[in-house]
């Protein structure tokens, strides 16, 4: 059964039916050949949870480098590309998020995917299907309402990397992006994936080491933004490290991890969100 997503981000899960999250491939780090096998890993993953999938998230930097030109996007991806195509086309919706390797999405995934492309941290809500809400309620006596999450890439939020802030702040600037698109994409591809791969501020490996649950600054933005409204789950990526850090009772700080050494994801059955290895 197709699901719809409301104007106010509200998605109901269909009996049996689940959402997923993932984030964090780098394909074609640090070469094409190099991350084939984990493109195919992927792509295998996509395959058992389109099963039943309610709907999946993609949390940022799918790949090591993403620029679209105006008639050009990065040779390669083939088997990824091909698969969120048949995913999506099949009426299971998926929603990406930009990351810090992929900031220069411009309508090429709604376009020619029907992916629609977040550049913000994005809140929604999920919640059973009414039927199947009536059906738990009869046999567990209690009632459940709509859980909230608030998803994002997670690269520049919270206190410091005041560095990459100040890149990010580049890298978006309509000038510069204006200027690298008068380089011949074999050029502008090439020095790209040159700085994405060999650039420790901009491929982020100093963000795979754990800082302590009081330093994880993605954990700490969540707390600020929990006093500001309530959400059951913060789920980012980014930071590359499967992480779950309690924010309240009734909180949790969740990062998904990578593709590139854990292969961990996120599921949400309506009631649970657990983290798993695939």
């Amino acid at each position: 059964m197709p699901v719809t997503m409301s104007k106010n981000n509200h998605i109901e899960i269909p009996s049996g039916k689940k959402i997923y999250f993932a984030s964090d491939n780098h394909l074609g780090a640090p070469n094409m050949e190099a991350s084939r096998p984990r493109e195919k890993k992927f792509v295998s993953w996509l395959d058992e949870v389109k099963q039943d999938a309610a709907a999946i998230f993609l949390i940022g930097d799918l790949f090591d480098f993403w620029f679209e030109y105006k008639t050009v996007v990065p040779k390669g991806f083939t088997r990824t590309l091909g698969k969120l195509a048949e995913i999506s086309d099949s009426g299971i919706p998926i929603y990406y998020f930009v990351g810090n390797h992929d900031l220069w999405m411009n309508g090429y995934f709604e376009e020619e995917l029907g992916i629609p492309v977040y550049h913000q941290p994005q809140e929604f809500t999920f919640s059973m299907e009414a039927e199947t809400l009536e059906a738990f309620s009869v046999t567990s006596g209690t009632s459940m309402t709509s859980t909230s999450f608030f998803v994002g890439h997670g690269d520049g939020l919270g206190p410091g990397d005041k560095g990459y802030k100040r890149m990010k702040k580049v890298f978006t600037n309509p000038v510069f992006k204006w200027l690298f698109r008068w380089l011949h994409p074999d050029i502008g591809v090439k020095i790209a994936q040159y700085l994405s791969v060999k650039n420790k501020l901009i491929s982020g490996d100093d963000d795979a080491k754990f800082l302590g649950e009081e330093n994880e600054w993605l954990a700490l933005y969540s707390k600020r933004k929990l006093k500001e409204k309530h959400r059951d789950f913060f789920v980012f990526g980014h930071r590359h490290l499967p992480l779950e850090i309690k924010l309240s009772e009734t909180s949790k700080y969740v990062n998904l991890g990578d593709w590139i050494s854990y292969y961990t994801y996120g599921v949400f059955d309506g009631d649970n969100f657990e983290l798993k290895k695939y």
